[in-house]
């Protein structure tokens, strides 16, 4: 077994590291390729033309597979090296912006992806699952962000330091919590057995988090960090990070609620709440960048299946979708903009931003699928969806950031920033935004 989930992981990681390479060369980010490599080598491309190889990785790559518990480390630390990054003074002075497009940009895809849902064919809805349940579960799917794709991608493109980074990531923080807690009712409905306690529950869980996180949490890992940073060798400040972020993401989960939000705010607790040394995490971060994310990313491309698309009414349904997911994210992303008085680019930037829906949609269909509401079809449209999105990204952030002057506080944030940016980056100039 473990030689075959080194096998597994080998390739996977083998193919990830080179389509990365090959996005780098036509002028995309890593996460492109490596979200592609994972279709190459599922049942879309590879699995039709070696066969018994149709579900070699796919299956290592499932729930109870084996090269699961790797993809969610590395999603863990991946989330946790982005709450690192995290400018919190910055995000509080913009916290209007913050909670504007976060919740905009949350309602208004929800509400077209209900009413789509409802128009699309029954065919299209599982046996045994209801209509409105497959609106609901649909609206949810096209709600969420992704907070790891956005992390990753505006990692490669180098604009976490930029004031609008920060608040693409701060709003997809709101748009993904909301989103979880629409998720635990769509999931109710589709067991039939709704139940508002256990949505209060939810909330009151999620509350509790932040609460103890600043009461308890935060003193105990600044003392921690500050232990580990007497030693003149970076190894123990990098282990008592990754510690924290594991077990803030094993605390959320245990609640109820998605690991990915713990490992943020162990990274947040980390990054603000401490007088840690970047430097000293910086091997962590190269590694998480360059081994475990785009393992990550890869196995996020291996359960679509393409040849679905080969019938008309799923084509079709898969070009509404998508257009609904699309326009939907953009427009509740701009209106928010507008509220909190935000420029046209920047308002573009926003939406191009959380419009990468990534893995997290692909967690909303995987429980859509396991509930009996998502036929294999729809799964596929969904996960289509997640891609196509993630790959649209880097494109309009690029065209919309160059046209946003950089401050003087970006700049300076972009300094401090630059010691705990991967070593094989350092000195090397900055790309045009």
């Amino acid at each position: 077994m473990s030689g075959g989930l080194l096998a597994e992981a080998g390739t996977l990681l083998g193919a990830a590291l080179v389509l990365g390479r090959l996005a780098v060369r036509v002028g995309m980010p890593p996460v492109v390729g490596e979200l592609c490599a994972g279709i190459l080598l599922g049942p879309s491309v590879l699995g039709h033309i070696v066969p018994s190889l149709s579900s070699w990785l796919p299956d290592a790559a499932a729930p109870q597979g084996p090269l699961n518990p790797l993809g969610l480390l590395g999603v863990v630390l991946l989330v946790g090296m982005t709450g690192i990054e995290i400018d919190i003074k910055a995000l509080r002075r913009r916290r209007v912006a913050t909670l504007a497009v976060g919740t905009t940009g949350l309602l208004v895809p929800l509400g077209l992806g209900v009413a789509a849902g409802f128009m699309l064919p029954s065919s299209l809805v599982a046996a045994g699952s209801r209509q409105p349940v497959f609106a609901a579960f649909l609206g949810v799917a096209l709600c969420v962000s992704a907070i790891p794709v956005i992390a990753k991608i505006l990692a490669d493109m180098r604009l976490l330091h930029r004031t609008m980074g920060q608040l693409i990531l701060g709003a997809g923080m709101v748009d993904d919590a909301i989103g979880w807690l629409l998720l635990s009712v769509v999931s109710a409905m589709a067991t039939s057995r709704p139940q508002a306690g256990h949505v209060l529950m939810s909330v009151g869980a999620m509350a509790a988090v932040v609460i103890l996180a600043l009461a308890v949490a935060r003193p105990l890992v600044r003392r921690a960090l500050d232990l580990a940073g007497r030693s003149q060798e970076a190894a123990p400040t990098i282990a008592v990070a990754t510690v924290i972020l594991m077990l803030g993401a094993a605390a959320t989960q245990a609640l109820g609620l998605e690991p990915m939000l713990g490992a943020f705010i162990g990274g947040v607790l980390i990054g603000s709440g401490s007088n840690v040394d970047l430097r000293r995490l910086a091997p962590l971060r190269a590694v998480v960048m360059a081994v475990f994310a785009p393992l990550f990313f890869a196995t996020a491309g291996l359960h679509i299946d393409l040849a679905a698309l080969a019938h008309p009414i799923v084509a079709s349904a898969a070009l509404v979708v998508l257009a609904v997911a699309v326009v939907g994210k953009f427009a509740g992303a701009f209106l928010g903009a507008l509220v909190a008085r935000l420029g046209v680019w920047e308002a573009l930037a926003m939406g191009a931003g959380m419009n990468a829906r990534g893995v997290i949609q692909i967690v909303v269909a995987t429980a859509g699928l396991r509930l009996g509401v998502l036929t294999p079809a729809t799964y596929t449209i969904i996960v289509l969806v997640a891609v196509v999105t993630s790959v649209m990204a880097p494109p309009v952030l690029r065209v919309a950031m160059r046209r946003i002057e950089q401050t003087e506080e970006e700049e300076l944030r972009r300094r401090d920033l630059a010691a705990f940016s991967e070593p094989s980056l350092e000195g090397r100039p900055e790309p045009r935004q």
